[in-house]
C-alpha cells in the first residue's frame, strides 16, 4: 500500500501531544550549559554550505538504544553523514541499558556526541535539562533542510514535534517517532476463524468468550513490564469521561485516578482477569515473551505501541497481516467516539552539551530529519517519523498501514498523556507495580486505583521534584 502526504494528514487531525516532555529528575550530572566546553574547539566557521559549524574531520561518537528499531537504521544516518563529512570518524554503539551505559560519563563529562535516550534503561531527563546537560537543539531547527529547498528544518516537521521536546522555551530533545497506541490482532487469524474486531466493550468480552472456546487465549501482556496494560485502561478512561481525564492525571491532581472514568475503566478491564481470558504465565513473561506468544497464535490480543511490528519483524509468521484498533467503547456516554486513539511523538535523542562534537551531533539529527533520512527509517523499521510528508512513495506493511488507517479515522479526536514523561518514576515504578498486582489476579480495581493514587500523591508531595502544569 502506497500512501501520499500521510503525515500531513495526521498534522491535521492534530494528534500530536503539545506539552512540553519534561521528565523528572535524576543523579548529579556533569553540567553543560553556557560554561561548558563541550565541543567548541570542533566548531568551524558556518557557512551557507555548513551552516551549523561542523568541522569535517571532526569525530563523531553516536550511541543508541537497541530496542525495538533496533541499529541499523542509525547505521544508515551515520553514512548519509559520511556523505557529506566523509572524514569523520564516527563511532557507533548500541546498548539496551542507556542510564547504565552513560550516566557515569555525564557525571565525569565526557559524554557521547548523539545519545538515543530510550527504554526502561533511560536517563532521567529532569536531572540533564536542571543541570544543564543538554546542548539547545535551536539550531538544528532554524538550519536549511539538507533535501527540501527553501525550507528550514523546523518547516518540515509536524505540528507539536517541537513542543514535546521544549523545556522553558528551549528544545532540548529531538523526538523522532510518531508513535500510536492501540490493541493489536492478526487480521489472518480472525479471517480464518470468521470473527471480527468488536467495537463496545460489551462486543468484546462476547468476542474473548468465543475466542476462548476455541482453545485461544484472548489477552497476553508483558508481565515483567505490566505498565502496557495501564495504556489501555487510560484510553479507555479518557474516552468514557473525556481528556481532562488525562489532564488530571497529568497534573498530578487530588484523586485524579479515582475519577469515574478511571472507576469505569477499572472496572471493565478486571473482567479480563476475572473472567480468565488471559494466557496462563503471562505475569512471568517480558514484553519479547509476550508478543512472541502473540504472534504464535497462543493469544488473540495484545497491547502495544507502533514499534511492535518493527520489534517483532523476525518472528512474526508470513501472512500474519497485524493491525491495530483502537479500545473499546464503554457505552453510548463515551465522550470521544469508539475511533478515538492514542498518538504522540517518541523516541528521544539528545546532544549533549559537553560532547566533544557538539556541531557534529547537532548536524547529524539534521541528517536524521531529511527525508531521506526519515523515509530510509520508516523503510527500514516500519514506523512513522515527525518529518511531514516522509511516507511518500514508500511502501508501508500491514501494520503500519493499520496504523495510518487507524489515525485517518482517529481524526481531530486523538488524544494523549504526558505523565509519564513529567514524572517518570511515577509509570515505570508506582503504576508498574499496581498493573502487576492489579492484571495478575492479587488485587481488584478499587485497590488498583488506590495504589496508582498514592504513587501519584507520593510524586505531589515530594519536593525534590520539579512539578510540571498541563493546559
Amino acid at each position: 500500500m502506497k500512501r501520499r502526504d500521510i503525515l500531513g494528514r495526521v498534522a491535521a487531525a492534530g494528534v500530536l501531544a503539545t506539552p512540553a516532555a519534561a521528565l523528572l529528575g535524576g543523579c548529579a550530572l556533569g553540567g553543560g550549559g553556557d560554561d561548558g566546553d563541550g565541543g567548541d574547539a570542533n566548531r568551524a566557521e558556518k557557512t551557507a554550505d555548513n551552516p551549523l559549524g561542523v568541522k569535517t574531520d571532526a569525530p563523531l561518537e553516536v550511541v543508541i538504544f537497541n530496542g525495538g528499531f533496533g541499529e541499523e537504521y542509525a547505521k544508515a544516518h551515520q553514512a548519509m553523514y559520511n556523505e557529506k563529512h566523509p572524514q569523520a570518524k564516527i563511532t557507533h554503539s548500541a546498548t539496551p541499558e542507556i542510564s547504565k551505559t552513560l550516566q557515569p560519563r555525564f557525571v565525569d563529562g565526557t559524554p557521547p556526541d548523539v545519545v538515543n535516550n530510550s527504554g526502561a534503561g533511560q536517563i532521567d531527563f529532569n536531572g540533564l535539562v536542571s543541570q544543564d546537560a543538554l546542548a539547545d537543539l535551536g539550531e538544528v531547527l532554524d538550519a536549511p533542510s539538507l533535501d527540501v529547498p527553501g525550507k528550514t528544518v523546523r518547516d518540515t516537521l509536524l505540528p507539536g514535534a517541537v513542543e514535546v521536546g521544549s523545556y522553558d522555551g528551549r528544545f532540548l530533545v529531538m523526538n523522532y517517532t510518531y508513535t500510536v497506541y492501540g490493541i493489536w490482532h492478526s487480521t489472518k487469524l480472525f479471517a480464518d476463524r470468521g470473527w471480527t474486531d468488536a467495537k463496545t466493550w460489551d462486543d468484546h468480552i462476547a468476542l474473548c468468550r468465543q475466542i476462548k472456546a476455541a482453545g485461544i487465549a484472548p489477552w497476553t501482556y508483558a508481565g515483567k513490564h505490566p505498565r502496557y496494560m495501564s495504556w489501555p485502561v487510560i484510553s479507555t478512561a479518557i474516552k468514557f469521561g473525556g481528556p481532562t481525564v488525562a489532564t488530571a492525571i497529568d497534573n498530578l491532581e487530588p484523586n485524579a485516578w479515582k475519577s469515574d472514568g478511571m472507576k469505569a475503566a477499572a472496572d471493565a478491564w478486571h473482567q479480563i482477569v476475572k473472567d480468565g481470558y488471559i494466557l496462563d504465565g503471562s505475569p512471568g513473561l517480558d514484553h519479547v515473551q509476550s508478543q512472541t506468544a502473540w504472534c504464535q497464535g497462543q493469544a488473540a490480543f495484545i497491547s502495544c505501541g507502533s514499534w511492535l511490528e518493527s520489534e517483532q519483524k523476525k518472528v512474526t509468521p508470513e501472512g500474519f497481516n497485524m493491525a491495530v484498533a483502537p479500545t473499546p467503547s464503554l457505552g453510548a456516554g463515551d465522550k470521544l467516539p469508539y475511533e478515538a486513539i492514542r498518538g504522540t511523538a517518541g523516541e528521544p535523542f539528545m546532544v549533549p552539551a559537553k560532547g566533544k562534537n557538539v556541531a557534529g551531533g547537532l548536524e547529524y539529527l539534521r541528517v536524521m530529519l531529511s527525508m531521506k533520512g526519515a523515509q530510509d527509517f520508516t523503510r527500514k523499521v516500519s514506523s512513522l517519523t515527525v518529518v511531514a510528508g516522509s511516507t511518500e512513495g514508500v511502501e508501508l506493511p500491514p501494520g503500519l498501514t493499520s496504523v495510518v488507517k487507524a489515525l485517518d479515522a482517529s481524526g481531530g479526536n486523538g488524544f494523549n498523556w504526558v505523565y509519564p514523561a513529567y514524572y517518570r518514576k511515577l509509570e515505570r515504578n508506582l503504576v508498574d507495580a499496581a498493573c502487576g498486582e492489579f492484571f495478575s489476579g492479587r488485587i481488584g480495581p478499587a485497590e488498583f486505583l488506590d495504589l496508582c493514587q498514592k504513587g501519584a500523591d507520593e510524586i505531589a508531595a515530594d519536593s525534590s521534584i520539579t512539578k510540571y502544569k498541563r493546559a
